[in-house]
């Protein structure tokens, strides 16, 4: 059986169901729908041949050349999805939901297979996406300056059974000059969204969610710009931790790295910085004084970080005073405070 499907019922299948994205190596690592089995039905170079003969000759010799590049590759597709779906049930994409799509689709179906193509492609899930963002959704913003233990207190709220969205986590990236070092690569900001929105529906739009205090973009990711003029009038929950507390957490978190790791992150605030602070940093990270170069470092981030809070609505910004390095008790003391604003 082969049945094309929307989006809203391809969604709701993907949740038992293998997804297999035909599109080439190139499409599928610029971005694709979570979770989904790269099996290209042209591969990047094979895909530019075809796109050429198209332009250049007809559709009719791009579809023949595309036949002659395909059917050696019949049998292993087969067999590659027969490992892939047991049970015989599986679902298909392309860009468009055109040929490609309908053509792997139809082998399969020779073969027994039940297969679901999406309607209107990938391009129809990307168009869901933008629309997801658009949804009214209920968010606090946790907030604090660098080294204030966020994204841990995040984690704790959500041992308390609290809805949250891990923001840096999902970018690969911690936010700052040295938010990369002991990342994966990042995503593309369109897989970024992606991986955004698979959280957005795994979660009850009706409850509260909370996220990480973030400029609009965390490293090369960008947030929607529909979701982020959300966050930007959402409740906050700003948590105060001294500098000492702060900089003993980011030395912990920071100096296992290389001195060329930590150096290239400074040198990258250099302008911010200023020449003297800069030499400073990078004299005190040679000699392995790690909290000296941590608290200069904070001189910069604690400006910026305060000019940003200072540009909400103050009306919707709760100030929480911390005075241990506690994460659990920090997380019940941000909990209890989301109901009273008042800064």
């Amino acid at each position: 059986m082969q049945k094309v499907i929307s989006i809203t019922l391809f969604l709701e299948k993907l949740k038992t169901t293998p997804l297999i994205d035909v599109r080439s190596e190139g499409e599928f690592q610029h971005a694709h729908i979570p979770g989904a089995i790269s099996l290209p039905l042209f591969n990047n170079e094979e895909r530019a041949l075809i796109g050429t003969a198209f332009k250049k000759v007809s559709q009719e010799h791009a579809m023949l050349l595309g036949l002659d590049i395909v059917g050696p590759k019949m049998s292993g597709f087969v067999k590659k999805v027969k490992k892939i779906a047991p049970n015989g049930e599986v679902l298909v994409h392309c860009w468009r939901g055109g040929m490609r799509s309908q053509s792997f689709a139809m082998l399969l179906n020779t073969f027994g297979f039940k297969v679901f193509v999406l309607e209107g492609g990938y391009k129809a899930y990307r168009n869901f996406v933008l629309e997801t963002f658009k949804k009214p959704y209920k968010i606090t913003i946790l907030s604090g300056k660098t080294g204030s233990g966020k994204t841990d207190i995040l984690k704790g709220l959500e041992q308390k059974g609290e809805q949250i969205i891990d923001l840096e986590g999902l970018a690969n990236h911690k936010g700052s000059s040295f938010g990369m070092l002991g990342q994966k690569p990042q995503p593309s900001t369109e897989m970024f969204e992606n991986l955004m929105v698979e959280k957005l529906l795994s979660l009850d739009e009706t409850k509260n969610i909370w996220l990480e205090d973030e400029s609009r973009s965390v490293g090369k990711c960008g947030i929607n710009l529909e979701f982020w003029n959300q966050m930007l009038e959402a409740k906050m929950i700003y948590i105060e931790v001294s500098a000492d507390i702060r900089a003993k957490r980011l030395v912990t978190e920071y100096s296992e790295f290389s001195f060329d790791e930590l150096k290239a992150s400074t040198d990258a605030i250099l302008r911010r910085l200023g020449g003297q602070n800069h030499q400073l940093a990078i004299k005190a990270l040679e000699e392995k004084d790690f909290e000296t170069a941590t608290k200069i470092a904070l001189t910069y981030y604690d400006k910026a970080y305060l000019n940003s809070v200072e540009q909400r609505n103050q009306a919707n910004i709760t100030k929480i005073e911390i005075f241990e390095d506690d994460i659990e008790k920090t997380a019940e003391l941000v909990f209890l405070g989301q109901t009273t604003p008042s800064l």
